[in-house]
Order: structure tokens, then C-alpha cells, then sequence
């Protein structure tokens, strides 16, 4: 973005209904002047709220520089009907405009017919690259990365990197780290722009490089590029081959991005709801149904082994009909602790604090939570069951099926995610409704099969 635009100050807040006053009025020249003095995602909110017959003028009557910034901030949606909207030259020049990584993201997202016009109306040399990008595995590092990096050779002196990086850094997204490769492209070390500012004009890059950096691989997952980023508090991570040639970098701001998308995936996961990168409005209501139908749909039919358990147990109930008080206590707890366990394990594998090796610990810390809160739970419910039934023996039942529910939710809720992960599944797939669906069907089989034990029929 522009000096200029950064500079400028706007003289009020330009709120939603001044936009479209403006707008209806045909006062461009005013409107362009108030939204060039807004940051891109704000200009983004307002083009969201514009009618429709007036999104393309709104997004025309923008600078080159900030329309590619807004262009980024916009939901999917919005971006589709531009994309369809704009001639081909148009099109082609906001495309090209976009760092390579973001453009492959996006052609991944939109319709398969208009990433097929798009794809068509690049340049030979820019869709080369994006197609290159488009050909690494969804949610790989290779598909995150820019190809767009500065690349040094360590023979250089520190007088001809720093023209290399004058030369290279008007298209690259970052040029405070620079890459060493040797003849063959491999990386050997990183050399950041203070050390080639500072060195002598004749030290050897070589000399002055940090040898052997972290890297990672195109086909590792981006949520562990993303950590490795962070851990070691890099600018940006190189991607390298199967072969150790440096491909391309992911830099920080990209990591922001994959950070937040992976949140909200285990966010929907653990809810049982499939999730779209398309955003909440841009999903089609008859596209979602189906989507989380299909898991209640698999909920219910687990949950009828329940229905069945209780339905053999209608002697029992006949005679000790307070029992049925329980069950619906019994089974919430269960689904509740486990939810719990779960929550906490996929949160810290998900933030690298708590590592697969140390899954048995891991476990076994779950249930000895598991068990002091059933103790403890089991106590309470021991004077509130006799309270409300008047019967010790379905007292000590209740109090007794607590401490087992609870202990086997947190050995449920704390395995589950080291399984999935062992399976090379997403842990998050151990969501809240399957766990509470596992532990109504043990809470009860354990409920009935203790009642059996102690009131002896």
C-alpha cells in the first residue's frame, strides 16, 4: 500500500449509512477520498453492505495497491461475483497483483468454472507458478508457501547480495531474511538483511550466514510448519523438496492465517459441524443440512443402543422406579467430563505442549482427575439421591456409577485424540457429541449393571 494512503487521515468515521448516501448520490470523487484514508478490512465491511448493482463501481474506484489489500479482506462470496464481473484484463491484473500463495488459495476456493477462466486469462509465467502451487496436497505446506523469496549464493559478497535484494525485492513478500542455496539449490543457511547491511562489502555471504536453519518439507502439514515457525521465532520458515532444494518460504503472516483456520476446523470438528473456509453467510443452507444431518444421523443410531439398553431393563425399573430419576444425570456427566479431557489434549496438541510420546502420562493424569472429581461428585450425589428417592440403595448406586463414569469419561476423553492421531486422523474428530454419545452407552450399561449388583434383582 501506498505512503500516501497511509498518510491520510479521514475526517470522520465513514460509517455504513454515509457509504451508501454517497453511494446512491453518485459522489464518487467524495467517496473515493474517504475510503482510501480506511484500512483495507474496513473498506472490505462497507463493499460487503453495498448493493449489489454497485460493488464493482465501489471496488473500481479504489488505487491498485489498496484494491488488492481489500480484495483480501473480502469473503468469498463477494470476491466470486467480482471475479465474474470483471473483464479479463481486469481480473487478470488483480490476480497477478496478489502474492502467488493467496492467489492459489483462492482458485482452490472459487467455482471449479471460474478457476478454470481465471486460470486461463494468467500469464504463461504466473500460471506456471500457480499451477505449480495448486499441484501440493490441500493443507500441506507446500501450498502455503511463496515461491517468491530472496535467494543468495554463498560465493557472493555482501556487495553483490544487497544488489540482488535491491533488484528482487520490489516482487517479494519479505527480504529481511535472505536464503543461501548452493549451485545445486540446496539450502545451506539464512543471512539476514542487517548482517549484509553491516558486514564488510567484500565478506563472503558465506562467512557472515546462519548455517544449517530450520526448515521443512512440502508435503508437512501446515498446522506443524506453523509450529515450527513459532517455536523458533523465524520471520518465515523455508519449504524445501524431497531433495533439500529450496521451493519456497511460509512467512509469519501467512502462519496468522493458518493458525486461525486450523482453530476454527477442530472448533467445528469438536462440535460435530462440518466447517467451509467460505465463510458463514456464503454457505447455501441446502448444502449445510445434508452436511450435519449426516453426523446426527450416525449420533442417533449410536445413541439407540442407549434406548435399547434402558428398554431391558424394565423389570428392574418396575421395581425400583426411581432409578429412571438418574439416568439423564448420570449420562450428562459423563459427556460432560469427557468433553473436558478432550478439550484440554486436543488444545495442547494442537499447541505442541503436550507431545504423542507422552500419551500414557497424558492419560493417566486424566483419570486421576477423573477419579477425585467422581469421589467428590459421587459425595454429593449420595445425599441428593437419597434426598429425592428415599432409598440408600439407589443412593449408593448413583454415588458408586459417578465415580466409574467419571473415570472412564477422562480415560475416553484423554485416549480418544492420541488414537485419532496415531490413525493420522485430526484429533479433533474425537468431538463433544461422540464422546457424550460413548459415555451414554457405558454410563448406562455401568448404572444398570451396578443396580443389578447391589439391589439384587
Amino acid at each position: 500500500m501506498s505512503e500516501e494512503i497511509h498518510d491520510r487521515q479521514p475526517e470522520e468515521v465513514l460509517d455504513e449509512e454515509t457509504f451508501r448516501e454517497l453511494l446512491e448520490n453518485r459522489h464518487y470523487r467524495a467517496l473515493r477520498e474517504r475510503l482510501v484514508a480506511l484500512d483495507p478490512s474496513d473498506i472490505a465491511d462497507l463493499l460487503a453492505s453495498a448493493p449489489a448493482d454497485k460493488e464493482v463501481i465501489t471496488f473500481r474506484l479504489l488505487p491498485k495497491d489498496l484494491a488488492v489489500d481489500v480484495f483480501d479482506e473480502m469473503d468469498g462470496a463477494l470476491q466470486d461475483r467480482l471475479l465474474e464481473a470483471f473483464s479479463d484484463q481486469a481480473a487478470r491484473n488483480l490476480l497477478e497483483a496478489m502474492p502467488p500463495d493467496d492467489r492459489a488459495e483462492l482458485l482452490d476456493e472459487v467455482p471449479a468454472k471460474v478457476a478454470r477462466r481465471l486460470l486461463q486469462i494468467l500469464s504463461p509465467d504466473q500460471r506456471r507458478l500457480t499451477m505449480r502451487l495448486l499441484g501440493y496436497e490441500e493443507g500441506t505446506a507446500g501450498r502455503e508457501m511463496t515461491p517468491l523469496f530472496v535467494d543468495l549464493h554463498g560465493d557472493m559478497t555482501a556487495s553483490q547480495a544487497l544488489q540482488r535484494v535491491r533488484r528482487l525485492a520490489i516482487n517479494r513478500e519479505t527480504v529481511y531474511e535472505c536464503y543461501v542455496m548452493d549451485r545445486r539449490r540446496h539450502l545451506i543457511g539464512t543471512v539476514s538483511l542487517k548482517d549484509l547491511v553491516i558486514a564488510a562489502p567484500d565478506a563472503r555471504v558465506s562467512d557472515i550466514m546462519t548455517p544449517e536453519p530450520p526448515f521443512v518439507y512440502t508435503h508437512t502439514d501446515r498446522e506443524e510448519a506453523a509450529r515450527e515457525l513459532r517455536e523458533h521465532e523465524l520471520l518465515a520458515i523455508p519449504v524445501v523438496d524431497a531433495e533439500r532444494r529450496l521451493v519456497g518460504i511460509i512467512t509469519y503472516d501467512d502462519v496468522v492465517d493458518i493458525v486461525e483456520q486450523e482453530a476454527t476446523e477442530d472448533i467445528y470438528r469438536f462440535g460435530a459441524v462440518p466447517g467451509t473456509e467460505r465463510g458463514y453467510f456464503a454457505s447455501r443452507i441446502l448444502n449445510v443440512v445434508p452436511r450435519r444431518g449426516v453426523w446426527l444421523l450416525l449420533l442417533i443410531a449410536i445413541n439407540m443402543v442407549t434406548a435399547r439398553i434402558i428398554a431391558e431393563q424394565e423389570e428392574l425399573l418396575d421395581v425400583v422406579w426411581v432409578l429412571a430419576l438418574f439416568i439423564p444425570l448420570l449420562i450428562d456427566t459423563g459427556g460432560n467430563i469427557g468433553s473436558q479431557s478432550a478439550t484440554v489434549v486436543i488444545r495442547g496438541l494442537a499447541t505442541g505442549e503436550v507431545k504423542p510420546r507422552r500419551a500414557l502420562a497424558v492419560v493417566l493424569r486424566e483419570a486421576r482427575i477423573g477419579a477425585i472429581l467422581g469421589v467428590a461428585l459421587g459425595a454429593v450425589a449420595l445425599g441428593m439421591a437419597y434426598f429425592l428417592g428415599r432409598d440408600l440403595r439407589v443412593s449408593i448406586v448413583v454415588s458408586t456409577t459417578l465415580v466409574g463414569i467419571s473415570i472412564m469419561a477422562t480415560l475416553v476423553g484423554g485416549a480418544l485424540p492420541f488414537l485419532l492421531r496415531l490413525l493420522k486422523r485430526d484429533p479433533a474428530l474425537a468431538s463433544a457429541p461422540f464422546i457424550t454419545s460413548i459415555m451414554d452407552i457405558f454410563g448406562v450399561a455401568l448404572y444398570f449393571w451396578i443396580a443389578h449388583m447391589i439391589v439384587g434383582l
